[in-house]
């Protein structure tokens, strides 16, 4: 099993406000700085009786340079609470900050431009441009942030992920998990404040996703990058610093320092209680 480097101090975080745990015999540490909270976030589809909360009433937040995995069961509120974290939904009520930028005041151009600055994305289906290269699939975020695209910057990003000289073969020329390397480099040639990856394991091997995992686990410890990832799989949420679950759009409590079999009980649990529920 990968094992978590713990070198920096905002690994550890409390249950509720994301700060360091005190060290014994010393002086309280300062806060651990905030990536992303949410405040009191409720997002509910339609009205009257057939409305769907998809939230209801979420406070949670990201210090800066942890990997928290989000789960739960089917329709929990995992992908609306990702969404909502970065900017891609707005909720119904309550407040998100990112990057110390209150979300909710910002209209879509504003938006727009935020993400394309703090916010780096992976997903399940690697989303790469099959027109474009892997190199300019890589510079593409720096493109649509109206930077000049740093080749040499992009390379060193492909060098970083293990894939030095294949900026000039299309994804269509790639492996599943080479492709997802890609959309890893992709996600970092920003500098994001916060990396969201929902599901980034979801279409690949265990012995390739395992390998992306470490990806994701090595720019949060070697690079100082802030990771969330939803997943439905406890093997990749042992690589997190903590594990957040959600139900019927709440939290549902927290594991710290993660591992897969402790995981997977809650997770099962979880789902048991979802069903009952249901029937």
């Amino acid at each position: 099993m990968f094992r978590k480097h713990r070198d920096h101090p905002t690994h550890q975080v409390d249950h509720e406000a994301g700060f360091p745990p005190p060290r014994p015999d010393t002086a309280a540490p300062a806060p651990a700085a905030i990536a992303v909270e949410l405040r009191d976030v409720t997002r509910t589809y339609g009205d009257g009786p057939d409305a769907v909360h998809a939230l209801d009433g979420v406070s949670l937040a990201f210090a800066s340079r942890t990997f928290t995995a989000v789960m739960g069961a089917s329709g929990s509120g995992k992908s609306t609470l990702l969404q909502s974290a970065a900017g891609l939904d707005v909720p119904t009520s309550g407040g998100v900050t990112l990057a110390g930028v209150e979300l909710t005041s910002l209209n879509e151009n504003e938006l727009t431009k935020l993400r394309r600055a703090d916010v780096g994305f992976v997903f399940q289906g690697f989303n790469l441009l099959e027109s474009l290269t892997v190199l300019q699939n890589v510079q593409l975020p720096l493109r649509l942030a109206g930077k000049r695209p740093n080749r040499r910057k992009a390379e060193a990003m492909l060098e970083r992920v293990g894939l030095a000289g294949h900026g000039d073969r299309r994804p269509a020329q790639l492996s599943g998990g080479q492709q997802q390397r890609v959309a890893i480099a992709r996600a970092l040639i920003t500098d994001p404040e916060v990396i969201f990856a929902d599901e980034p394991t979801g279409a690949l091997d265990p012995t390739t996703a395992r390998e992306i995992l470490d990806l994701l686990r090595n720019a949060v410890d070697q690079f100082g990058a802030t990771v969330v990832m939803v997943t439905h799989d406890p093997v990749a949420a042992s690589y997190a610093d903590r594990v957040v679950f959600l139900a019927g759009g709440s939290i549902a409590g927290q594991i710290d320092d993660p591992d897969a079999a402790t995981v997977a009980r809650r997770l099962r649990e979880l789902v048991a209680a979802s069903r009952e529920v249901a029937a």
